[in-house]
């Protein structure tokens, strides 16, 4: 079975070389052609280096002939199993998109959307068989073994059972997951990343301590904050304002959040975000650190009484 990504960004390569690693044919689509052929160059680059950390045996040209780029859609989709669109959150745009590869894909073929805020209920009422459709939501591709399989309300429990296969056969984990708004994982997240933020602009604590108290207390691997400015504070802010405006005020962005971004400073891959960054790793926090000691000169001396 192949699997077509569409999309060339962060998300669709990262899901293009999961899939290519794990034995399948991948096409990996975008409508514009340097945007696939950039994709492609850092999915060879990164295998340079899963193959130098020993992180796999097989040969790197063999995975490679296993993925191919390309600007037409039903070359990309024709043959695929499983088609994962990346780019889409308008649930019309979306719909179309579907409806699109509906006509190039074989009966039994999953139609999914990785994308966390859009519903898939909607986008699958465009398809003549909309119980093939559903979200396959990756967390960080390359190192989380977490997919949210997202239910519509169209799909059967063999489209479900189909995607629950191809996900054991990544080698990942999958959660099933009811359609609404972020799903459960990415809910979870960014109402913990909220909260840290909200702490940070409190005093309550500095970026370095909050992150601390999740790595020490809680066995995070990586703390909320640090966490936020990988995903990219921008993508965050974006991700907040749409499940605001769906589930409420209590998803609405932190003033530190919407500052950050104003401010250019959106995370690791500006360099600058909760952190400063240097070579993919955070060096110091950005930030100030809250005022939580007073100055000795200015306290009594119990000695002196």
């Amino acid at each position: 079975m192949d699997v077509a990504v569409l999309g060339a960004a962060t998300a669709g390569r990262e899901i293009a070389q999961l899939c290519a690693l794990a034995g399948y044919g991948v096409s990996l689509y975008a409508d514009d052609a340097t945007a696939v052929m950039d994709g492609i160059d850092v999915v060879e680059r990164r295998l340079d280096d899963t193959v130098a950390a020993g992180e796999t045996t097989e040969d790197e040209t063999a995975i490679l002939d296993r993925l191919e780029g390309t600007t037409g859609l039903e070359a990309a989709v024709t043959d695929a199993g499983v088609v994962v669109e990346t780019t889409l959150d308008d649930a019309g745009d979306l719909q179309r998109r579907f409806a699109a590869i509906e006509d190039h894909v074989a009966r039994e073929t999953l139609v999914a959307t990785s994308r966390p805020t859009v519903q898939v209920t909607a986008a699958a009422a465009g398809l003549r068989h909309p119980d093939r459709a559903l979200g396959l939501q990756f967390h960080r591709p390359l190192s989380s073994p977490l997919v949210e399989i997202v239910v519509a309300e169209q799909t059967t429990t063999a489209a479900t059972d189909r995607a629950r296969q191809f996900v054991d056969d990544l080698g990942a984990v999958a959660v099933t997951v009811g359609d609404t708004p972020g799903h459960a994982a990415t809910r979870l997240a960014l109402a913990l990343e909220a909260e840290a933020m909200r702490m940070v602009a409190d005093g309550v604590a500095g970026v370095a301590a909050v992150d601390e108290t999740l790595r020490q207390g809680y066995d995070h691997p990586v703390g909320p904050l640090e966490q936020a400015d990988r995903a990219g504070l921008a993508d965050r802010l974006e991700t907040l304002s749409a499940l605001s405006a769906s589930l409420g005020p209590r998803f609405a962005p932190p003033e530190l959040l919407e500052r950050r971004v104003a401010e250019g400073a959106t995370g690791m891959d500006a360099g600058e975000g909760v952190y400063d960054w240097e070579g993919g790793e955070p060096v110091e926090p950005a930030l100030p650190e809250p005022a939580l000691s007073r100055d000795d000169a200015n306290l009594d001396d119990p000695s002196r009484e």
